[in-house]
């Protein structure tokens, strides 16, 4: 594992994410209470930023949405929780040191390849 230094924690807001690029790939970091995810920044439907759309608690966790039409990401799995996206997207490992956030693109959560 590879972890660079994404943002501070300070710098992700309570219900939006923050876009970060870490070498080739472009992540939004995001967060739920105490504990903080990063995804591949990228719409698997549309292309579109995800960091631009809002992070959502619900009973099933916390999902990030697509602003251009509608999909809901969950933040742990990257897997599309409606339609019109039906492929997930890649969930990287975060570490948070010091305030810190720390993120490792080398390695997915999920399998799935960053595009």
């Amino acid at each position: 594992m590879s972890f660079e230094r994404a943002c501070t924690l300070d710098e992700v807001p309570a219900d939006q994410a923050l876009a970060v690029t870490l070498g080739r790939f472009d992540v939004a970091v995001a967060r739920d209470g105490d504990e903080v995810f990063a995804i591949e920044n990228t719409c698997s439907h549309a292309e579109v930023a995800l960091s631009e759309g809002e992070v959502e608690r619900t009973d099933g966790g916390c999902q990030i949405e697509c602003w251009l039409h509608g999909s809901m990401f969950d933040l742990r799995t990257g897997k599309p929780t409606n339609l019109p996206a039906t492929e997930p997207v890649a969930t990287f490992p975060v570490d948070v040191r010091d305030g810190v956030v720390y993120v490792d693109t080398e390695t997915t959560l999920n399998g799935v390849t960053p595009a």
